[in-house]
């Protein structure tokens, strides 16, 4: 009985809740139509900006591609005016570089024969100082007869033992072998017989040399002054003031005085070995190779 009641109650409720509910789903319909809307707005809005997005990307692209091509166009320009700068300029610089090899070895050539002219004056001087000797010995007055009480008979005039080159390479072959003894009698013979030849500044400049490595610094000094000063401007000039200002600073307090022929040595021979030996000698002594402030000192005999 309660059942049918029940039943009852629901199918005379039903009608009521019909209008409501029917709203509710319009109004549902509704918001989801609106919903649709905005996804719709949503894509289109997403689909332009990615479409601008591709845009820009395309355009960074050209640009890109331009600028590229462009920096290849200046590169290839740069390449090419570098290729011809270089093209210009090689071929002066190579026929600079070949003509100073050239006048390389024609100034070889000159002092080669420069050296074999100075050889072969020395040997003339040598020779024509042989024929005055020679000839000097002829004409010496025919020696007197012996004094009675048993007197020497007056000297006569005293000839050369061997020619002037014979001599010299005599002398020099012993120095070379460090038969210093002999070496000093041969070019003190030579200089006595030949002293005005050519060799004749480097047998005194030999003489000094043999004193110097036998640490006689002194007597180095005083032989060494000779060639300065009986032979000025020779082609021992230079290693003789340099030797000579070596056997000074060996020498107790006359380290002033070595350093001093050393300036010498770099003052009038500049760009030369003997300059820049010099100028070591000078730093191990603590000093420049600058302009001297004064001539050297000249060292007491």
């Amino acid at each position: 009985m309660k059942s049918r009641s029940l039943v009852v109650c629901l199918l005379l409720a039903v009608p009521a809740l019909a209008p409501a509910a029917s709203k509710e789903i319009q109004e549902l319909q509704r918001d989801v139509a609106l919903l649709q809307q905005q996804i719709k707005d949503l894509q289109r809005s997403q689909d332009e900006k990615f479409a601008a997005v591709i845009e820009l990307a395309r355009q960074s692209i050209e640009a890109a591609n331009r600028a590229s091509t462009g920096v290849a166009v200046i590169s290839s320009t740069v390449e090419k005016n570098l290729r011809d700068q270089t093209a210009q300029i090689a071929a002066p610089v190579q026929g600079l570089s070949t003509r100073l090899n050239e006048m390389g070895g024609e100034l070889r050539t000159v002092s080669q024969a420069v050296s074999d002219l100075t050889a072969l004056m020395n040997r003339l001087q040598a020779q024509l100082t042989d024929i005055n000797n020679a000839i000097k010995v002829m004409q010496a007055p025919p020696a007197a007869p012996p004094q009675a009480g048993g007197g020497q008979p007056a000297a006569a005039n005293e000839a050369p033992p061997m020619p002037a080159e014979t001599m010299y390479n005599a002398a020099r072959q012993d120095y070379v072998s460090g038969k210093y003894d002999l070496a000093v009698q041969g070019f003190a013979d030579y200089l006595k017989y030949y002293g005005n030849t050519g060799y004749a500044p480097n047998a005194q400049f030999y003489i000094a040399m043999v004193h110097f490595v036998q640490n006689n610094f002194e007597a180095a000094v005083k032989e060494f002054d000779s060639v300065l000063e009986k032979y000025p401007d020779n082609n021992k000039t230079a290693e003789a003031l340099l030797y000579k200002g070596s056997a000074l600073v060996k020498m107790p307090g006359h380290k002033t005085e070595g350093a001093a022929e050393f300036m010498e040595v770099i003052k009038r021979y500049p760009k030369t070995d003997q300059a820049v030996r010099a100028c070591d000698e000078r730093k191990k002594l603590g000093l420049n190779c600058g302009a001297p402030s004064a001539a050297p000192a000249k060292h007491k005999k």
